[in-house]
């Protein structure tokens, strides 16, 4: 068997077709904004006059109403990436949906990426423990230990093979890629 037949099998197998692949675009762009979306949601709901952008939300005028404002806020988009993982664990568990697959590991990718290659001080999870006056590495360990369990959960439920998140890991580096370059050029502006 050829190198390019094991590959086209192994995606067979994993369940990524070319439908698959373009859909990991539009997932990176949604989970992105749907995890400022949480920093935005808390800092609203606290009163703050927040802004929202692809990779950015923070009060308008640079300044939460108090300390804890800031924590509530920070701590909303780790909340809200769990939340996305756990709503799409369980549309998989509905549907065997490959693309409620894509969405809970991308949830998941996104948080890992951000803490390991992202440089964990500038992360959320490292500003929440700064905050509550913990070691940086309890929160951002935390967070993935509970986002890696809803994917191994979601990889049991799919019936996939542990080589298929390797194929994942692919989709999700070239996906956070375009959203980077994508902010990047909106900042350009």
């Amino acid at each position: 068997m050829t190198l390019s037949m094991k590959i086209a099998n192994d995606l067979k197998e994993s369940q990524i077709n070319l439908k698959v692949v373009i859909a990991f675009i539009p997932i990176a762009f949604f989970t992105y904004l749907f995890h400022e979306f949480g920093h935005w949601t808390f800092g609203e709901i606290l009163g703050n006059d927040m802004i929202l952008s692809l990779n950015n939300s923070a009060p308008k005028n640079g300044l939460f109403i108090s300390d804890t404002d800031a924590l509530w806020s920070a701590i909303g988009g780790p909340v809200f990436t769990i939340l996305q993982g756990l709503i799409f664990l369980f549309l998989a568990w509905l549907t065997k949906s490959i693309y409620a697959y894509s969405i809970t590991f991308f949830a998941v990718f996104s948080r890992f990426f951000s803490i390991v290659f992202g440089g964990i001080n500038l992360q959320d999870e490292a500003r929440i423990a700064a905050m509550l006056g913990i070691n940086k590495y309890v929160i951002a360990a935390s967070v993935l230990t509970i986002l890696f369990l809803i994917l191994w959960k979601c990889t049991h439920i799919m019936k996939l093979k542990f080589k298929a998140i390797g194929y994942y890991v692919v989709l999700g580096v070239v996906s956070v890629l375009i959203v980077i370059g994508v902010n990047e050029l909106m900042m350009i502006e």
